[in-house]
């Protein structure tokens, strides 16, 4: 259960990061309440996740996954940039995820 905590986590850090864009500085109500939202639920998920994984493994897992999903959701929602470097960093964080999980 609590690799599926930390993949909510994961998935509610893109969720806030992705969101910040849209708060216009937390200037807006609605984004900058979803985005508070999935900020707390983000950190209480990670917090479930590490009662049983190693924290430096939990922590790193939910930083990847959010790095690697703001990435790509960087490209496809705001046109940022789609080299072949960009995608291939990405599938290094991607392959350290699994790394981790494979080890842990």
């Amino acid at each position: 259960m609590a690799w599926l905590w930390l993949t909510l986590a994961g998935v509610l850090e893109v969720v806030w990061a992705i969101g910040l864009k849209y708060t216009d500085g937390f200037t807006r109500l609605v984004p900058s309440a979803v985005t508070i939202a999935a900020m707390i639920a983000s950190v209480y998920f990670l917090a479930l996740a590490v009662r049983t994984i190693p924290i430096g493994t939990g922590y790193a897992v939910w930083t990847g996954i959010g790095a690697v999903g703001v990435a790509i959701l960087g490209m496809v929602l705001f046109d940022e940039p789609r080299t072949l470097l960009r995608i291939a960093s990405i599938l290094l964080i991607v392959f350290g995820i699994a790394g981790l999980k494979l080890v842990t």
